[in-house]
């Protein structure tokens, strides 16, 4: 089978078999650098100083329209229940 070429026309250069002795560390992780505690601590202040807070308004109106739509939501599945609910006992009463 033979292998896909890449776009410029070439074959991939595939990772060559470490020689005895010579292993190659590509595939070893690379230690991260750690973050001391002072750092840390006024990384977390610049990130929690970008938060962008809804103002009153805004959160006043999200919670009306939440309700409303809860309100439309179980009006829906009321209506739907009570169908279903017609439609199986007219099936049942086929039966009898």
């Amino acid at each position: 089978m033979a292998k896909a070429k890449t776009p410029s026309g070439r074959r991939p250069q595939t990772a060559q078999p470490a020689i005895a002795g010579n292993a190659v560390a590509a595939d070893a992780p690379v230690a991260k650098k750690k973050t001391s505690i002072p750092q840390f601590i006024a990384q977390v202040q610049a990130e929690a100083k970008k938060i962008v807070w809804p103002s009153r308004k805004e959160t006043w109106i999200t919670s009306v329209m939440v309700f409303i739509m809860v309100a439309i939501a179980s009006v829906f599945f009321f209506v739907v229940d009570a169908g279903l609910t017609v439609v199986s006992q007219f099936i049942l009463s086929i039966g009898r």
